[in-house]
């Protein structure tokens, strides 16, 4: 644009000088030769005037080498990649816990547990980790989908699920939840740190007196052993109080030969004793007939496996109340089930398919 109204101006300039100088010649040879020279050109005459413009060259896009020019960082500009080669490169995040119904061998389990172990893993329940100490106290990797029903259940395990399944049963009744351990207690188990991935759910039994400790005035639990296996008795002993919800009761080796028939019952030991005996109570909804059907034999000391860990945490309440893994999944379950709480039969012990 400026360069057009230069030219304008310039050429406005040059009109003016001739006519002054054609002016001044006047009458001379000389005038009459510029003043021909001014003279229009008759085969221009016709033709319009054509304006002088002068424009800028015009902008080109930025070609792919441009653009890699002006940002070398940019990679993606002179070798373009395929990002579904990139999604497909990045490794899988894998979840500790697996996912409810991805395990295959629960078809494993005995088969009055299976609906057990259904009820619970879809809702979450029993977690389960990557890895596991062999006999030989070697990790070892275990496959994401199996649940290993029929080996032995370890004592973090179990607490982790006590917890977890405690917590989820009684989610509206805040006054029978337990709260798990923080990092800011001190650990009351020597071989539990703060920093062990099942502190809270250990810590948090032990601090409200479920699990033997120094707190409750065992001076024989100083350590937790939480990789060891889970005998019955321990399963027992920590499972019936949440059943109850009140102290255990007296009980004698004679009480309970009478009640369950046990002809190992002297091998018991004392605190495990009141458990097993409260547990009577509950008749068929018995966590011990529950777990380990029909037997003669405690063996106080054998290890529980997960599925019998699985089996006595469906249910939580006495003989006139209580919650089952059914009912939080089916909501309905109680109310289809037209058996009167207080004569608790084997039909009540048992998941609604097995009812039909």
């Amino acid at each position: 644009m400026m360069t057009r109204i230069w030219l304008t101006h310039f050429g406005r300039l040059s009109v003016l000088a001739s006519l002054l100088l054609s002016a001044g010649c006047a009458g001379s040879s000389l005038g009459d030769r510029v003043g021909q020279s001014l003279e229009a050109d008759p085969q221009l005459a016709n033709q319009e005037p054509e304006a002088l413009i002068v424009t800028a060259p015009e902008a080109k896009e930025p070609t792919d080498s441009d653009k890699t020019e002006k940002n070398p960082s940019d990679n993606s500009a002179k070798d373009p990649v395929d990002k579904s080669k990139i999604a497909a490169a990045k490794p899988k995040q894998v979840d500790p816990a697996v996912v409810a119904g991805d395990y295959v061998d629960i078809d494993k389990a005995p088969e009055e547990i299976q609906p057990y172990l259904v009820d619970l893993i879809e809702l979450d329940l029993l977690k389960t980790t990557p890895s596991a100490k062999s006999a030989d106290g070697k990790i070892q990797a275990v496959p994401a989908d199996q649940f290993r029903p029929n080996q032995v259940i370890t004592r973090r395990e179990y607490a982790r699920w006590l917890l977890a399944t405690n917590n989820r049963f009684y989610t509206d009744q805040r006054s029978r939840k337990i709260r798990a351990g923080v990092n800011s207690s001190s650990p009351i188990f020597k071989d539990v740190p703060t920093g062990d991935s099942d502190f809270g759910a250990i810590q948090g039994l032990a601090e409200a007196g479920i699990i033997p400790s120094p707190l409750t005035g065992s001076s024989t639990e100083l350590t937790f052993r939480p990789d060891a296996p889970l005998t019955r008795k321990d399963l027992m002993l920590w499972k019936v109080p949440l059943d109850t919800r009140s102290p255990l009761p007296q009980a004698t080796t004679a009480a309970v030969e009478q009640a369950w028939g046990f002809q190992d019952a002297a091998k018991i030991p004392a605190r495990p004793l009141q458990a097993v005996l409260a547990d009577y109570q509950n008749g068929d909804l018995s966590n011990i007939r529950r777990a380990f059907g029909y037997t003669t034999l405690f063996q106080p000391d054998k290890a529980a496996t997960r599925a019998e860990g699985a089996a006595v945490l469906w249910r939580y309440g006495n003989s006139t109340e209580g919650i089952t893994a059914e009912e939080l999944r089916n909501p309905q379950a109680a109310q289809e089930d037209n058996q009167p709480k207080n004569q608790p039969n084997d039909r009540q012990n048992a998941p609604r398919e097995q009812r039909q």
